[in-house]
This record gives C-alpha cells, sequence and structure tokens, in this order.
C-alpha cells in the first residue's frame, strides 16, 4: 500500500513539474519580443530635427510611415538635436545605446563641426568613436556623407566631402554618400535662412536615406 501511494505522489508530482514548464515556455517568447523590440535609432542634427518645420512633416517621419507601409515591426527614435555636433553625439551616444538598444543607427552628424571650425580630425574622431560604439553594441550603421559651400576654402572642402566615404570604407559601413543630394542645388528647397530644407525637401531626403537602406531591407521585414 505505501508504494501505491508513493507513486501515486510522485505521478502527481511529475504532472506538476510538467505543468509548470509548460507554462514557462508558454511565456518566453512574450517577454523575449519586449525585450528585442527592434529599433532604429536616427542621430542628428537640425537636418533630421525637423527644425522650422511643422511637427511631423520631417524626413524621419516620412521614413516612420514608409515602414509602416512595408508592414515593418521596426520602430524609430529619433535623438536628432538642432546644433548639434560630432562631439556632442558621441557624448550622448553610449546611454542612447543602452536604453534603445538599436539594431541599425543612422549617423548624420559633421555638418555642424565645419560651421563651428573644428578641425576634420576631430570630426573624424568622434564620428569613428561614434561608428565603433554602434557596431560594438550590435547595431549596423548608416553613416550620411555631407558637403559644405567652397567658400570654406578649397582644401577644408575638399577634405570634408572625403571623410565619410574613407570612414565608411575603413569601419565597413553602409554610406549615404550625400545626405542633401538633389536639395543642396535648389534654393527653392530651403528655408528663408538658406541652410535648412524646407518642407518640400523632405520627400527627396526620405527617398535618398530609404534607398541608402536597400541593404537593409531583408531584416526590416523581420525582427
Amino acid at each position: 500500500m505505501n508504494q501505491i501511494v508513493w507513486l501515486s505522489f510522485l505521478n502527481k508530482k511529475l504532472r506538476a513539474i510538467t505543468l509548470a514548464a509548460a507554462l514557462f515556455c508558454l511565456f518566453i517568447p512574450f517577454g523575449t519580443q519586449g525585450q528585442t523590440n527592434p529599433t532604429i535609432l536616427v542621430l542628428g542634427d537640425s537636418l533630421s530635427a525637423e527644425y522650422g518645420l511643422a511637427r511631423g512633416t520631417g524626413w524621419v517621419r516620412l521614413l516612420e510611415e514608409q515602414l509602416k507601409i512595408e508592414s515593418s515591426p521596426w520602430n524609430i527614435f529619433n535623438a536628432s538635436i538642432s546644433g548639434e555636433t560630432s562631439s556632442g553625439g558621441l557624448s550622448r551616444l553610449p546611454k542612447l545605446l543602452e536604453q534603445k538598444k538599436p539594431g541599425i543607427v543612422l549617423l548624420e552628424l559633421g555638418a555642424n563641426d565645419a560651421l563651428r571650425g573644428l578641425s576634420i580630425q576631430e570630426s573624424e574622431n568622434n564620428l569613428r568613436k561614434m561608428i565603433r560604439l554602434s557596431k560594438q553594441s550590435g547595431a549596423k550603421v548608416l553613416l550620411f556623407g555631407m558637403q559644405i559651400p567652397p567658400n570654406y576654402g578649397q582644401t577644408y572642402t575638399k577634405q570634408f566631402q572625403n571623410l565619410f566615404p574613407e570612414l565608411a570604407q575603413q569601419e565597413k559601413v553602409q554610406l549615404l554618400p550625400f545626405f542633401l543630394q538633389g536639395v543642396a542645388s535648389d534654393p527653392a528647397l530651403f528655408q528663408a535662412d538658406r541652410m535648412h530644407p524646407n518642407e518640400k525637401a523632405q520627400t527627396i531626403l526620405y527617398k535618398n536615406v530609404w534607398g541608402a537602406m536597400a541593404p537593409y531591407q531583408s531584416i526590416l521585414k523581420s525582427k
């Protein structure tokens, strides 16, 4: 009799353990999904922060809308700040990577470095560190190429233009050759300050970015 009671007790215990294990496995996917929600981090300056534009009309919002059209599970966190330099971006990036855990980083910085007369070497060092920090966190990087008017001097202008493709090649990341392609040469696409693209230009900027994101199309459709 004692043996029968013991076997009955053991069977109940095993069933309880099996049920607990099944419930544990059932809830794992939901917990993991919440922790790995795919994010695109945009780290830029006024060109990405909707400076002078109505809220929700910038190229970042257009990119968000395209992702929805594509039924992509990815979302966008726009950490762009007007006036941001590569130095400022570098100081903010570690915390953003830790908090947002992005799978893709869109790096649009450097123009304000030139406007403030920062050395090419300083800009290069900052951008390189941001690229490496992003890659170390597991994120893919799309570097936005920038150019400046020739009145900054032929040597500096050329060095600044070459900075982005050289960095992208050395660090093996994707490059958008010139973010303002199709906009820079058309005065009608700028605000009154003649520095910031207007609302009409945002579609062109978005298309430039979306085209450069072609290598990511497969992962944008999945988590």
